[in-house]
């Protein structure tokens, strides 16, 4: 829905009018038609029309001669008689007919829209047509002979749209609240004007768009979803839609229709459309509107009507009527009235604000989104305007501090009403304990008990679920809305507010109207009235609903809470103890067929953390040592017998006379096909202890790290993925011929891991921990479990080995 804000200009320029158009003489009939019964009766139909079009055409081409020559009359020419013969003699000198002629007459004395929608050179149409001067000026002469807007149509349709291409138009009338009433059209058929005859405010019609717009829209196709008088959705053609405005104000929309899809507007259709609807508006203006025709009479005060309803308001008020430039825009507002209670910010004087414009009046009314663009809006489309808070506009010299307050604007025929209720610190206050009673479910009262005056808030009405014009319900009857296991709180509420006279709180289940139960919580606090008056009692409600719903969700959660909690401490002490009964901390020292094995284990320092690090040394029936270390993936009972698992499995497996690779091929498919997500790093070697050759393979493990007399070195790492990962899966080899004195040093990664630093950056550090070695494998162990500095909560495992 593209506005026009730039038409283009035409393709081609206007061809030399003829002096001979068809469409002021009129078709004629066809004499040869007729024949019996039907076609007989639609000739004469036909006949009738064209003699009734011509007939129009004829009226309006009178009219236009008419203003002509009133117009050579007002210059000097003497009487009609003179001015229609020198007309025609002007007319027969140019070689043009004496519409057309007269059509320039009329245009060079008004200087109108409609002279001003004039193609200029180069901005032509079909030569077959009237020159766009002679069309306007007729159609204008049909409207101003009309009786109603739907003649206007008629008239608009006939003169000026047909030769444009359009076949059918809509007149919309604007009334102050959004709706549009169709005062008449042209084109459509009957029952479709019927149907269009009123549209309510809001429905989101082309025309509603324009005329909230303000500006021009072109439909070149209209979409699917477009809403308006003859459309199906379906090869809907072209369609314009122009506000028709009137000494500033948008009183209606103009529609005009095309048969097929069309291009851009040019320039030149887009002024005489303007036009156009500017003709409408002055029709528009005192048809079938309730607003005068003509100027509204006013006192000698400028008030007018509205001046007896701003003096019975009680807030701050004045009246604006519109200042119009020499193109008919509004360019400023006339303060023509204050009422006795309009107060000025700047301390000037009624008299001094009254009869100014507003502009010259308060300047800064100008600011974006202030009272002057909110009153050009109310002034335009005639939609009432209300903030709750707006800053006032001061007087560009006052030093007063800007004032905020809740102002609404109204329209009456061309003047607006406006008025205001200054925010001063009582009605501040009083706005922010309404709004913080609402934000808090709080409702308040006040009662008088020995006269049966009870006044309660509107908040308070809200929390009772009962509507407002209800009788408020004093607190002797509190009981007969409450739940009734409640009645002894109650009783004593009562009984410490009304009898002993002391404030007092108390909670209760209120049963409401509707069914809903609600937890309230009551508050009131007796006062002695004035000069030994009767007691007055203030005090107030508030719902607790959420609060106390809230309360018995986190016990709730809490007892599961607990529950959960006590299970997970069971859980992790079964790990533990698993842990421990198979990994001991400190284990016994373990010699084995001449290698000396040392273990150290450090179990995670948060008991919840039990991970599943593991370690095995074991003698195997061919003379050979098994060395192993893993970790399982997790913490936990889940990681603690998933370790109990692969270590058992591992111990299996190595009395086949395996290798190592071979071992954690079948270990994988145990942590892959029999467990459930076990996942796991291992590294696992075999020693012969005649040749002291260590055969080791790995799964995802880190490498093993050899000391040998000052140096300490990282050994080559064998391909192998991690337990559990793939189905299938292959474990390289590697080996080393450990010599006496070497240690050859296993563990998890827990020994390694730190927040701060990466894997590599630790590993240098264990090797620079690691050597020299001393003669004590325990002793190095423990120095090296020492000086671990790792920070992840893991579990850590170490296991040395020192050939003799």
């Amino acid at each position: 829905m593209p506005p026009v804000n730039d038409p283009a200009p035409d393709p081609a320029p206007d061809p030399v009018p003829d002096t001979d158009w068809p469409a002021l003489r009129g078709p004629r009939a066809d004499t040869g038609a007729g024949g019996p019964g039907v076609e007989r009766l639609a000739a004469v139909v036909e006949r009738l029309r064209h003699e009734l079009d011509a007939g129009e055409s004829a009226a309006a081409t009178r009219g236009l001669l008419d203003v002509a020559k009133g117009i050579l009359v007002a210059r000097g020419v003497d009487g009609p008689a003179e001015a229609a013969r020198h007309l025609e003699e002007l007319a027969a000198r140019a070689g043009v007919p004496a519409a057309e002629l007269a059509a320039d007459i009329v245009n060079e004395a008004a200087h109108d829209s409609l002279a001003r929608a004039v193609p200029a050179p180069g901005e032509g149409f079909d030569r077959t047509t009237p020159p766009a001067a002679v069309r306007l000026r007729m159609a204008e002469a049909g409207a101003l002979g009309a009786t109603d807007a739907q003649a206007v149509a008629q008239s608009l349709l006939v003169h000026a749209l047909k030769p444009l291409g359009a076949t059918s138009v809509a007149v919309w009338q604007a009334d102050q609240d959004g709706s549009l009433t169709l005062a008449g059209s042209a084109g459509f058929p009957a029952a479709e004007a019927v149907r269009w005859r009123y549209v309510p405010p809001r429905v989101g019609t082309l025309a509603q768009q324009a005329l909230l717009s303000g500006r021009t829209l072109w439909h070149g196709a209209p979409p699917p979803s477009a809403v308006s008088i003859g459309l199906s959705g379906v090869d809907d053609g072209a369609r314009a839609l122009i506000p028709a405005r009137r000494t500033g104000r948008t009183v209606g929309v103009l529609e005009v229709c095309w048969p097929a899809h069309g291009a851009p507007l040019s320039r030149a259709v887009h002024r005489q459309l303007t036009a156009l609807a500017e003709l409408c508006a002055h029709t528009l203006y005192g048809v079938g509107s309730a607003e005068p025709a003509g100027p509204e009479p006013a006192p000698a005060d400028g008030a007018g009507p509205l001046g007896g309803l701003a003096e019975g308001l009680l807030d701050c008020a004045l009246i604006l009527r519109p200042l119009l430039d020499d193109q008919d825009r509004v360019c400023d507002f006339r303060i023509t009235y204050t009422n006795e209670h309009c107060a000025d910010s700047a301390g000037r004087p009624r008299a001094h604000i009254a009869g100014r414009s507003l502009l010259e009046a308060f300047p800064l009314a100008a600011a974006e989104g202030g009272l002057y663009e909110q009153a050009l809006r109310v002034h335009t489309t005639g939609e009432p305007f209300r903030t709750e808070r707006m800053v006032l506009p001061a007087a560009e010299e006052s030093t007063v501090p800007l004032v905020t307050a809740a102002l609404g604007i109204g329209r009456c025929g061309d003047a607006l009403l406006v008025s205001w209720r200054t925010h001063n610190d009582v009605t501040r206050l009083a706005a922010l304990v309404e709004h913080t009673q609402r934000l808090g479910l709080i409702g308040g009262f006040e009662e008088t008990p020995a006269i049966g005056e009870v006044i309660w808030n509107s908040q308070l009405f809200d929390l009772y679920g009962l509507p407002p014009d209800s009788a408020p319900i004093p607190l002797e009857r509190l009981r007969h809305h409450a739940h009734p296991d409640d009645a002894d709180v109650i009783g004593r509420f009562l009984r410490e507010v009304l009898h002993r006279r002391r404030a007092a709180s108390t909670a209760f289940r209120l049963l409401r109207p509707d069914g809903v139960v609600r937890y309230i919580r009551a508050v009131a606090e007796p006062a002695a009235g004035p000069e030994g008056g009767p007691m007055t009692v203030h005090g107030a409600y508030q719902d607790v609903s959420s609060q106390h719903w809230t309360e018995v969700a986190l016990a709730a959660t809490r007892d599961r809470l607990a529950d959960s909690e006590q299970r997970a401490d069971e859980r992790d002490l079964l790990a533990l103890q698993l842990q421990r009964a198979i990994m001991p901390a400190a284990p016994a020292p373990i010699d084995a067929s001449g290698l000396q094995v040392a273990v150290r284990y450090r179990p995670a320092e948060k008991g919840h953390l039990v991970g599943g690090d593991w370690y095995d040394a074991v003698v195997l029936p061919d003379k050979n040592v098994l060395l192993v270390v893993g970790d399982i993936a997790g913490h936990g009972i889940d990681a603690a017998t998933g370790m109990v698992v692969l270590r058992n499995a591992l111990r299996g497996l190595a009395v086949t006379g395996a290798g190592p690779g071979q071992m954690l091929g079948w270990l994988n498919t145990v942590a892959h096909r029999l467990t459930e997500h076990v996942t796991a790093t291992v590294i696992c070697g075999l020693y012969d202890p005649a040749t002291r050759v260590v055969r080791w393979a790995r799964a995802g493990h880190p490498p093993p790290v050899l000391v040998r007399g000052t140096r300490s070195t990282v050994l080559p790492l064998p391909s192998g993925i991690l337990l559990g990962a793939v189905a299938e899966a292959r474990y390289a080899e590697e080996t080393v011929v450990l010599e006496p004195g070497d240690t050859l040093l296993l563990y998890t990664d827990g020994l390694l891991e730190r927040r701060d630093r990466t894997v590599k950056q630790s590993l240098e550090q264990l090797l620079r921990d690691a050597g020299p070695p001393t003669g004590d494998l325990e002793e190095d162990l423990d120095r090296l479990l020492t000086h671990s500095n790792s920070d992840t909560d893991d579990d850590t495992c170490v296991i040395g080995f020192r050939p003799r």
